[in-house]
């Protein structure tokens, strides 16, 4: 079936010739899937850019051949970028649980990790895509085509609804006594399909969280860290700079901070 346009949430942001376009679907995609987005830069100069861990896992489709496609994995450091000039960038931004249930294999690792997977990996070519609205209707249909097919174990769906929506800010404990997995099951669980402990994910969760704050000026903690210097630490080890320093996000470097919606 096809999702029409209205099925999304979508945002549209300007920054000095950086265009943003993201797209938030619904369920039952919004389970596996954060967000469809497209970055380009119009202008005639490249924009060096700062990426931040944030608990995603981006799948980029390359317009210009040799036709690429490009996952990658979790980041768990800040990395250097360039934005080339008048290049366009679509991606898709996945949760967790896509791994197991939309991808026809395991990888070894996902953390710092990158693959390049066959350019018709999910039956899509370039020649399918004519503009951003045409990319998020191919590619839902295509991903949605993938959950019909399979058989999503319940618990583990439960385990990252829980993990989602506090932000990281919940115990281990709390997820197996909720869902009736031991610890143990939870971290195997984890490192066996994500190569990462299920607590070193919600702490990436819960610096992500703080981006809308720190970006506000907001520069004391919100999401459940032990103290401040807890706080400036991790941000120091996600972003590699003091969260005054993020606030400031000088010439619109982290791109991340730059494309949050504006209030």
């Amino acid at each position: 079936m096809t999702v029409r346009r209205s099925s999304y949430q979508s945002q549209l942001l300007l920054m000095e010739g950086i265009a943003y376009k993201e797209i938030k679907p619904n369920a039952p995609l919004s389970t596996f899937v954060d967000s469809l987005w497209m970055l380009s830069n119009k202008t005639n100069h490249e924009k060096r850019i700062v990426i931040v861990p944030d608990g995603r896992i981006d799948l980029f489709f390359s317009l210009k051949k040799p036709y690429e496609l490009t996952l990658l994995g979790l980041e768990n450091a800040p990395s250097q970028g360039i934005l080339m000039s008048e290049t366009v960038m679509l991606a898709v931004s996945f949760k967790l649980l896509a791994i197991e249930y939309l991808f026809d294999r395991k990888f070894p690792t996902l953390v710092d990790a990158a693959y390049i997977l066959p350019p018709d990996y999910f039956g899509i070519t370039v020649e399918n895509f004519n503009d951003f609205e045409q990319f998020c209707n191919v590619l839902t249909d295509k991903l949605l085509n993938k959950l019909n097919n399979s058989d999503v174990d319940l618990r583990k769906q439960r385990l990252f609804e829980l993990v989602y929506t506090s932000a990281g800010s919940i115990t281990i404990q709390e997820i197996a006594e909720t869902i009736h997995w031991t610890s143990r099951q939870i971290n195997r669980y984890f490192n066996e399909w994500f190569g990462i402990s299920l607590k070193a994910y919600c702490t990436i969760l819960r610096f992500r969280a703080s981006f809308k704050q720190i970006k506000e000026g907001k520069l004391f903690p919100e999401q459940n860290f032990t103290d401040q210097s807890h706080f400036i630490k991790n941000v120091k080890k996600f972003a590699g700079v003091t969260p005054k320093e993020l606030s400031k996000n000088e010439n619109d470097r982290f791109i991340q901070f730059s494309t949050l919606p504006k209030k």
